[in-house]
């Protein structure tokens, strides 16, 4: 049973954050916001920061005690701050996802987790179908590949626009064709589907990853294809962006609230 003495904190206060608390005060259930872990002031208006505990050194966060933590700023919100609560005995979940294609800082998070006898989650984000794709990697995956579409938009401001000219493309145009390391490197804040998708099946290297901008949608679109031993299968989900932000989609961001949810059942059953 949850409660609604649970400290929640997020790290970041960007438009995921920002939804996610929304989400909760919409709801009038149990959960909210009401701690963030942000570099700047700058970063929150003044509504906003009337009853938000406002920290920039991690260290003050796990003085404040959050019963959670989720980080939804960067990859470098990971490094820097992610180790720190976890050593400190903080659950936190991470959104950026693609963060963890560095296998050094996956195993410094998983040393951190068990220094501080926390538990570290992973979102998973605007896809579906992972727990079919870890139960099939237990028959030996043969391949993995990933197609990630979405208006040439929600490319903008990314490494896309050194690949493409996204104002001239008026159908459909791939524009990336590599793994999935490659593509958590280049493209940090819009392939954390991609980077869930190595971590539930045959890992960054092997993961086949095609992205694209397609004038012709205005979804977000995710589609896994998957073969081995068990068989093969296809997932496929067209997801509508999120309002604040057309990088991401509403899905992602709705995952981010079941897996608080499943933080605290898991916990106190």
């Amino acid at each position: 049973m949850v409660d609604g003495r649970k400290r929640l904190a997020v790290i970041g206060f960007g438009a995921m954050a920002r939804n996610l608390r929304a989400s909760f005060r919409r709801s009038g259930g149990v959960f909210d916001i009401t701690a963030a872990l942000v570099t700047e002031t700058s970063a929150l208006d003044a509504s906003e920061g009337e009853d938000l505990r406002v920290f920039h050194d991690p260290l003050a966060l796990v003085a404040w005690k959050p019963s959670l933590v989720v980080e939804c700023a960067s990859h470098s919100a990971v490094r820097t701050s992610v180790p720190v609560l976890l050593r400190a005995g903080i659950s936190t979940v991470i959104v950026s996802i693609g963060s963890l294609s560095d296998p050094l800082l996956r195993s410094e998070l998983e040393a951190a987790a068990v220094a501080g006898n926390s538990r570290l989650t992973v979102a998973s984000g605007a896809i579906g179908g992972l727990d079919v794709l870890r139960a099939a990697r237990l028959a030996e995956l043969s391949s993995v590949q990933y197609v990630g579409t979405k208006p040439p938009a929600a490319w903008r401001d990314t490494a896309a626009e050194m690949l493409c000219d996204l104002s001239s493309v008026s159908g459909r145009t791939i524009f990336f064709e590599g793994n999935a390391g490659e593509a958590s490197r280049l493209f940090p804040k819009n392939a954390n589907v991609t980077a869930a998708v190595a971590l539930a099946g045959i890992g960054f290297e092997k993961t086949k990853v095609t992205l694209v901008a397609d004038a012709q949608t205005h979804l977000n679109s995710h589609k896994v294809t998957a073969c081995g031993a068990f068989g093969d299968f296809n997932i496929c989900l067209n997801n509508e962006p999120l309002g604040q932000n057309p990088k991401t989609s509403r899905l992602a961001a709705l995952s981010i609230e079941q897996a608080i949810m499943r933080h605290f059942e898991l916990v106190e059953m």
